[in-house]
This record gives C-alpha cells, sequence and structure tokens, in this order.
C-alpha cells in the first residue's frame, strides 16, 4: 500500500507543475494535471464519436500520458534541443514497485509508439487540449495564439481529431455560455 500512496502524492505532483511553453506564448497558464484532466474529456468524448475504440485504454492514456513529468518537469520544445528528458527511466522508476505498474510503463509505450488507434487518438486528444486553450486566449485578446495555432492543427492525424479542431476553430470560447443567454 505505501507504494500505492507515494505514487498517488507523487500524481498530486502534477497539478502543482505547470506547462513550459505558456511562458513562451506570453499568456495563459495551466497545470499538467489541468492539462491531463482536459485531455481525458476530450478522449472520453472521441471514444463516443469513433466505434469499436478501447474506451478504457483511450482516457488511461489521457490520464497517464504526461506522468513522467512529475519526475522530468514539463520541457517545452526549446528546451527539448539541449536537454534530454530520460521519460522510459521515469516511467519505470515510477512504476517499480506498484501492483499495476508494468500496466502503467505499456500504456505510455503505447502512447509513445503511436502506432494503435487508440494511441494516435490520445495524441490527437493532447493536442487538442492545446488548440481549445490557444483558441481561447486568441478570442480573448492574446495575438501570438495566432501563430502557433498552424502548428498544433498540423500534428493532428486522425480524421476524428482533425474534425473537432475545426470546429473549435470556427467556434468562439464562450459560445457555450451565450448560445442561452438569457436576463
Amino acid at each position: 500500500m505505501k507504494k500505492i500512496i507515494d505514487f498517488l502524492f507523487e500524481t498530486n505532483m502534477l497539478k502543482e507543475l505547470n506547462r513550459s511553453g505558456y511562458a513562451f506564448l506570453g499568456s495563459g497558464k495551466e497545470s499538467v494535471a489541468e492539462h491531463s484532466f482536459m485531455t481525458a474529456m476530450i478522449c472520453f468524448v472521441i471514444s463516443r464519436m469513433e466505434p469499436g475504440i478501447d474506451t478504457e485504454k483511450l482516457i488511461t492514456m489521457a490520464l497517464i500520458h504526461d506522468l513522467p513529468e512529475a519526475r522530468t518537469g514539463d520541457m517545452n520544445y526549446v528546451q527539448k534541443k539541449y536537454v534530454t528528458a530520460l521519460e522510459a527511466k521515469a516511467a519505470n522508476d515510477m512504476a517499480d514497485g506498484l501492483p499495476f505498474g508494468n500496466e502503467l510503463v505499456l500504456i505510455l509505450q503505447e502512447f509513445n509508439a503511436a502506432k494503435t488507434r487508440e494511441s494516435m487518438l490520445a495524441r490527437d486528444a493532447d493536442q487538442l487540449s492545446f488548440i481549445l486553450e490557444l483558441k481561447k486566449c486568441h478570442d480573448t485578446g492574446a495575438k501570438s495564439p495566432a501563430k502557433w495555432l498552424p502548428f498544433i492543427m498540423e500534428r493532428l492525424k486522425t480524421d476524428t481529431g482533425k474534425e473537432l479542431a475545426q470546429n473549435i476553430m470556427d467556434s468562439k470560447w464562450d459560445d457555450w455560455w451565450f448560445g442561452n443567454y438569457s436576463e
């Protein structure tokens, strides 16, 4: 039980770890845990759009895809040019002694390999979470998301991911709020 509790406390650290790219963006802020939650919610939605998908695996990938960052930190693309995070070692060390540790490592490996349908959809959900944040920043007046969005959109691999992204881009971030507004 001690390893499980330690794992939960370690996972909890993702709430304190901010995603590093926002410093370069000049607007917005998000913790790794907030990002993982949104990615998991997008995976839930995708699982309802895609017949035959292993929903549990898809959502699990989203929840754990950034777990190693509790040990490595969140590195943006500039930092990755100079520093190599030992993500596999971090995942293996984190999983060591956990009764579900092997499953954790295998799911992370599958996500990173991006070969299965679930892993490609989960990776698109990872990018869609960022697209949602960038769109919100853009809609609220930030200028730099307009430069970033085309690069993020290019990362999408699945038709479902591309369709969701296009609909995000065709919407305003607060349409859900004002759509049924009345006094």
